[in-house]
């Protein structure tokens, strides 16, 4: 799968039913060029305007499953986010 398709998908969150938002970036592991994290808008932010200077940061083990329209992650959602 490639980046520009990742950023294609809703972010859902399994445990709530809340949508999330659209994967932004992620955090790969040089090394192994292995996913770590996704990172995914915080609450209220729009396009990356508006709302709160936050994100939530998801590690790639939350994620549940990659959809054709959308990636299911199961978090506590204040555990994950973070100030940047």
């Amino acid at each position: 799968m490639r980046f520009c398709e990742m950023r294609e998908k809703e972010v859902v969150n399994i445990c709530t039913g809340k949508q999330l938002g659209c994967v932004v970036d992620l955090e790969l592991d040089t090394c192994s060029g292995k996913i770590e994290s996704i990172i995914v808008p915080g609450p209220g932010k729009f396009c990356g305007f508006f709302g709160t200077d936050c994100e939530y940061v998801i590690p790639y083990s939350c994620v549940k499953k990659i959809g054709p329209d959308a990636v299911l992650v199961e978090i506590k959602e204040e555990k994950f986010l973070q100030k940047y």
